[in-house]
């Protein structure tokens, strides 16, 4: 009778083992977790401050290499920017950005004259490094950067006032900056970000001019410029990346 105890138990149990190994294995899905990879277009706004340094370089003039004066030349910008990104598994994201921003950034300052000028649109093309927590993305930013000015002298003495001709420049610099992003939906970032540029030193060209038959000489003034701007706006991601299957822990 133990024996026959025994060997039902025996076939109870490989048969349950059978059955088990028939059964389907359900695997659990991967984590999934926004992605920043993508091509995205959006609009930004803010504020812009410059400083410009006037520096005398017409030649065979007696304070040549001199500084003439400064002044800020401060307003805000509003614009356009496009970019493309791409998230590695551990979390890093690369990017590249261009941007373009109209302005009326004025600011006025000299001795002897006064020097004008009129900031009109500013632009870059960067390279972004940084690092996504999900829906957050922190980083930092880098390139090249180009401005179109207005700069103009008031030149006044007794008896007469006189105004040159607007001379405008396009000039080229570098930028830097950090900001943050975050996505609200799969589709819609917002962000913030700070940036600085530098412009070095350019010389500019005033032609003569005449006022009430008193001719004023052509000058050469060089311009030295650095800038700040911080701005914020929103990002509409194209292409429905979205969230996807992502290895890394955040």
């Amino acid at each position: 009778m133990k024996i026959r105890l025994v060997g039902v138990a025996f076939a109870a149990l490989f048969s349950g083992s059978a059955m088990a190994a028939d059964m389907p294995v359900y695997k659990v899905p991967p984590p999934i977790y926004f992605s920043w990879t993508g091509c995205y277009i959006g609009a930004h706004a803010g504020g812009l401050w410059a400083r410009k340094e006037w520096i005398e370089r017409t030649p065979a003039a007696p304070a040549f290499g001199q500084s003439l004066g400064d002044h800020d030349a401060n307003g805000v910008l509003a614009g356009v920017q496009v970019g493309c990104d791409y998230q590695f598994a551990g979390g890093f994201v690369i990017g590249i950005q261009g941007d373009y921003a109209w302005t009326n950034a004025k600011g006025s300052d000299g001795i002897g004259s006064t020097f004008n000028t009129t900031i009109r649109s500013l632009a870059t093309v960067t390279g972004r490094f940084g690092y996504a927590w999900d829906r957050f993305l922190g980083y930092v930013k880098g390139g090249a950067a180009w401005e179109r000015d207005d700069h103009w002298l008031l030149v006044g003495s007794t008896g007469f006032v006189g105004v040159s001709p607007t001379t405008n420049v396009t000039r080229s610099g570098w930028t830097i900056g950090v900001g943050g992003e975050y996505a609200f939906t799969d589709f819609v970032s917002a962000f913030v970000e700070y940036n600085y540029y530098d412009f070095g030193t350019r010389d500019v060209d005033f032609p003569s001019f005449v006022v009430e038959g008193v001719v004023i000489d052509a000058s050469i003034r060089g311009i030295k410029e650095t800038k700040s701007v911080a701005r914020a706006g929103l990002n509409f991601r194209l292409g429905g990346w979205g969230k996807t299957p992502v290895a890394a822990k955040y």
